[in-house]
Formats: C-alpha cells, sequence, structure tokens
C-alpha cells in the first residue's frame, strides 16, 4: 500500500508539472501573439522594412525620372506590445493606454535599424503640396508691375487700416530700381502716407500698415490710390505705376481682412483737356450679342460749383441711326473733380448693328435742388459718327471681340 501510495505521488506530480508546463506554453504563444503585428487583411503586401530598402535604390533611380518619388508607410518595430485592432479600410487604430512614447536611445544611422517593420502602403508628397500662388508667376505682356495690399474698417474707431504688402516685376527706368509707395485716399490727394524706400531690389517687400481716418458715411465713397517711385542716383522720383482702388464695392469689416493684389497701370502724363478726361473699357461678345462699357474715372472736370453737395455721374447712352435705345447711369460720387466710378453697364445689340449703332457718355453734374448740369460729352461708334480716337476704340473693340478695350478720351461741350 506504501508503495501504491508513492507511485500514485510520483504520477500526479508528473502530470501536475506536465499540466503547470502546457498552461506556461500556452500563455506565453498568446503574450508573443500579442507583442506581434498580425498581417494587414488586404491586397497590400506586407514585406520585411530591410528589404525595400535594399531594392530601393535600382528600382526608384529607374523611375525617378518619370514619376516622383513616393514615402513608404511603415509600423515600425517600437511599437510592438501595443494594443492593435486589424488595420482595415475602415477601421481605426485603438486609443493608446500611456499617450507618450519613449523613443530608444543611441543614434539611427540608417533605415536598416527598422528590421521587423512592416510596410502598410506609401505616400505621394505631390498629394501634399499647397497649391501655387499664380498671382507670382502669371503676369500678362506688356505688365509693369504688381502690387499686394490688404484693407480692414474698425467701426469703431472710424479707421481704415491698409497694410501694404509687396510689389512685384518692377520695371524702372534704370538697371537697379529703389522704391517706395505713396497712398492717398481719394478725392483727398493733398495729404498722402508713404512707405520706406526699398534699395536696389525689383520685387521690394514692405510690410508696413497705415491708418485713414475716415468716417463709415463716407468710406464707400472714397478711393485708394497707391503711386510707386523709384528714386535715382540724384534723388529725383520717377513714377512707376499706380493703383487705383474704389472701397465702394467692398464690405469692409473688423472680421473681414482683405487682401487684394492689382496690376500697375500707367498714369496718363498729359495734362487734362479742356472740360476734362474720362476713362473707360468697350468690349462686345459676338456669341452673346452684348456691348459692355466699364465707365473707370474721369479726371480734372470743371465743376460749376464746388462743395460737399456736388454730386457727379456719368450716363452712357447707346443710340441707333441717332434714335434713342437705352441709357445707364453711374452713381453719384460727391465733391469731386476726378471721380473713380468702375462701373460695369451691359447693352443688347446684334453684329448687324454695329455699322450704325454708337455709345454716348456724358458726365454731368447734380446740385441739390438745382437743375443738372452737362460738363462734358463723348461719343464712341463707327464711321458715320466718329473719327480719331473715337473711332479708333470702337474699331479695336470689333477687332478683338470678348477683350477689354481701355482708353481715355477728351470730353467736349457740344451736345
Amino acid at each position: 500500500e506504501q508503495a501504491a501510495a508513492v507511485a500514485g505521488g510520483i504520477i500526479g506530480g508528473i502530470l501536475l508539472f506536465v499540466l503547470l508546463g502546457i498552461t506556461a506554453y500556452l500563455l506565453w504563444k498568446k503574450f508573443c501573439r500579442l507583442c506581434s503585428y498580425e498581417k494587414l487583411i488586404n491586397p497590400v503586401k506586407t514585406t520585411n522594412a530591410n528589404a525595400i530598402f535594399q531594392d530601393q535604390p535600382n528600382s526608384e533611380i529607374q523611375q525617378k525620372s518619370t514619376r516622383s518619388r513616393s514615402v513608404p508607410f511603415i509600423i515600425p518595430p517600437t511599437l510592438h506590445g501595443r494594443d492593435w485592432i486589424h488595420l482595415t479600410n475602415e477601421e481605426q487604430v485603438q486609443e493608446d493606454r500611456d499617450p507618450y512614447m519613449t523613443p530608444q536611445s543611441g543614434p539611427r544611422s540608417s533605415f536598416h535599424s527598422l528590421a521587423g517593420a512592416y510596410v502598410v502602403g506609401t505616400i505621394n508628397p505631390d498629394l501634399y503640396k499647397f497649391p501655387e500662388d499664380k498671382s507670382e508667376t502669371d503676369f500678362p505682356d506688356g505688365n509693369i508691375g504688381r502690387l499686394w495690399f490688404s484693407i480692414e474698417y474698425e467701426q469703431e474707431s472710424e479707421r481704415l487700416l491698409v497694410s501694404l504688402i509687396k510689389v512685384r516685376k518692377l520695371q524702372p527706368p534704370a538697371d537697379s530700381c529703389s522704391p517706395f509707395v505713396k497712398i492717398y485716399l481719394l478725392p483727398d490727394e493733398r495729404s498722402y502716407l508713404q512707405s520706406k524706400t526699398k534699395r536696389k531690389t525689383l520685387n521690394p517687400q514692405f510690410d508696413e500698415n497705415f491708418v485713414f481716418q475716415v468716417s463709415s458715411k463716407m468710406l464707400l465713397q472714397r478711393t485708394l490710390k497707391f503711386l510707386v517711385y523709384h528714386v535715382d542716383k540724384q534723388k529725383k522720383h520717377h513714377l512707376l505705376g499706380q493703383v487705383i482702388f474704389p472701397l465702394k464695392n467692398e464690405a469692409l469689416t473688423e472680421d473681414n481682412k482683405l487682401v487684394i493684389w492689382r496690376d500697375l497701370e500707367k498714369e496718363n502724363l498729359e495734362p487734362p483737356s479742356e472740360h476734362g478726361d474720362i476713362q473707360f473699357s468697350l468690349s462686345y461678345n459676338d456669341y452673346l450679342g452684348r456691348l459692355t462699357v466699364v465707365v473707370l474715372r474721369a479726371r480734372g472736370l470743371k465743376l460749376q460749383e464746388e462743395g460737399p453737395a456736388v454730386g457727379v455721374y456719368v450716363k452712357v447712352s447707346l443710340m441707333n441711326h441717332n434714335k434713342f435705345i437705352k441709357s445707364k447711369k453711374t452713381a453719384t460720387l460727391l465733391g469731386t473733380p476726378n471721380p473713380v466710378y468702375n462701373e460695369t453697364f451691359s447693352f443688347k445689340a446684334e453684329q448687324t448693328e454695329l455699322d450704325t449703332a454708337s455709345l454716348s457718355l456724358s458726365v454731368l453734374q447734380s446740385i441739390k435742388g438745382e437743375k443738372t448740369l452737362l460738363l462734358g460729352r463723348v461719343v464712341v461708334g463707327p464711321f458715320m459718327y466718329t473719327r480719331g480716337k473715337e473711332l479708333e476704340h470702337w474699331n479695336e473693340m470689333i477687332s478683338k471681340p470678348k477683350e477689354l478695350v481701355k482708353r481715355w478720351h477728351a470730353l467736349c461741350h457740344s451736345t
């Protein structure tokens, strides 16, 4: 009986030892599974990182000239032991308990230190590039420069904040260029704010802020004027170009900071004519049968009476065989002999009517409680009605369909 008991105890101990061994083995296998990454359940082939980077020089050098190099997206081996689920298309990685991962100590000399990592795909860097700013590259023929600025209006303090940002591609009269900018708030042409002078550059970066005090009632009747000058070695100032920007079409608030760019225009250096001048653009769309007039600005007007109650506007009339068809007029601007309108009007006109049609632009002055006065007038049209610059402007409009043709014209007082 004693021998049987000893034998039974030995056998029971052996069985208990075997059971503990099997349990320990199963727990070790489960631990190893948790510490390793499962392969992706998708067509992507998981490959060892060493093999990828060893084969990379031959394969990517051959394709370098035809396409951009993609960047492998790798699960590094340092993340072993984390709690992951299957990385399918619609599943996400479970949130880690420890948000911080302690990096391995020691330098990483090469990608070969990523042994055991899985490549789960590639990233195309071209998809993450910012879109190219074409305003920095697309300059039309004959361009003399481009100016960037921003505007903002503070309602409580009634301040107009103007930020002069930069100018690009200036065309100076000499090889070197030292530009600066004068800023006016029209109709006040007696006072201005001036930027610093940037030495020896065709692409000055200003980044300067200016403040104009103007009431909210008068804001939309004001116009910003930028004059870009070059200073030569004799300290003489040469005008390189200007930008005229009416504020009436802009929604200016403290929460709406507008960043704007405009191409420089050459200033009309000729003295105004006797009754003043008007600048406008003409365009004809032969497909739609539409005649477009853009009334830009006038200068040197001889106002019959000056004061804040005096308003100036432009009336645009379409005629056919000297018969009135239709007329439209701009907004009325107060108290300035150099109004800036920048307003667009369209008229229906078939192509067959262009030989007998004409446009009349009349600049009129209105005074409260009094009669409207004619300050000047210009007619553009075919040979039947016009000659000189007015005829040239009309013919150029017809020869360049769908393109805006801009010109200055002298006003006359004949009716």
